[in-house]
């Protein structure tokens, strides 16, 4: 195997891992957003239950002072019948009484269905309010656990950083080159020959260029898809279980 082949498998590895921690760590902004979303659609709604309390409380004070009003007029129209001169006004009088009667019965099953809503939304704010910090508690632990996580993949991508540093470093310039292009373009860029067949894209190879593979130090690509190939001879062959990598 040619000296290049395991040190561009465990570059790949690394490569591997970075990614994975990438993906991970730039999730996390999203996901400490989706749980601030939570806790203020909860607060949102919250104060507007309590809006909408304050304004049912105003309307129902205000339909009580109707109320009262038209009463009032009612008592005085009443007072009145007695002073009247012609039954045509106290008809007139008495028909007024009675429309005034009916509005505040009106007002009367409107305050009820106000009645009604109320208490659905004092029940609702009085929960809410009672899970209003234990919520911001949650959320205020989840995001530091998620910054902390952060902290922790960040750390371990810059070390991994490192290594590969290290170990593109130690490769001839033309493999790194030869790597980076598969990378690139593959996202996988070595892979095993498995079956006289490149593993990444399933093309079979030449029988030449096979044999090239399993038994010279030189490097190889994938003449399909230019991935590098390295010989992974299966023990079978050998008449013994396991796999083992061909050196």
């Amino acid at each position: 195997m040619h000296a290049d082949v395991q040190t561009v498998r465990d570059l790949q590895d690394v490569d591997q891992s970075i990614g994975i921690l990438t993906a991970r760590i730039d999730a996390i902004p999203t996901q400490i957003k989706q749980i601030q979303d939570q806790l203020n659609q909860f607060q949102h709604a919250y104060e507007e239950r309590k809006t909408r309390l304050a304004a049912n409380q105003k309307e129902r004070r205000e339909m009580d002072a109707d109320v009262q009003m038209i009463r009032g007029k009612i008592a005085k129209h009443k007072d009145q019948l007695y002073e009247l001169k012609s039954n045509e006004q106290y008809k007139a009088m008495v028909h007024e009484i009675e429309g005034e009667e009916a509005k505040i019965r009106s007002i009367e099953d409107r305050i009820l269905e106000e009645m009604s809503e109320a208490e659905q939304l004092e029940s609702y704010v009085h929960d809410a309010a009672a899970r209003l910090e234990s919520e911001r508690a949650r959320v205020a632990a989840e995001i530091k656990d998620l910054e902390a996580e952060r902290s922790k993949d960040e750390a371990e991508r810059e070390g991994l950083q490192e290594r590969r540093q290290t170990l593109s470093g130690a490769l001839l310039p033309g493999t790194l080159r030869l790597y980076e292009r598969a990378r690139k373009s593959r996202g996988t860029a070595v892979v095993p020959v498995i079956d006289a067949s490149c593993s990444g894209c399933h093309v079979k190879l030449r029988p030449q260029y096979y044999n090239e593979i399993r038994t010279s130090d030189t490097l190889h690509t994938c003449e399909s898809c230019g991935r590098i190939l390295f010989y992974l001879e299966l023990a079978t062959d050998k008449g013994v279980e396991g796999t083992r990598v061909a050196m």
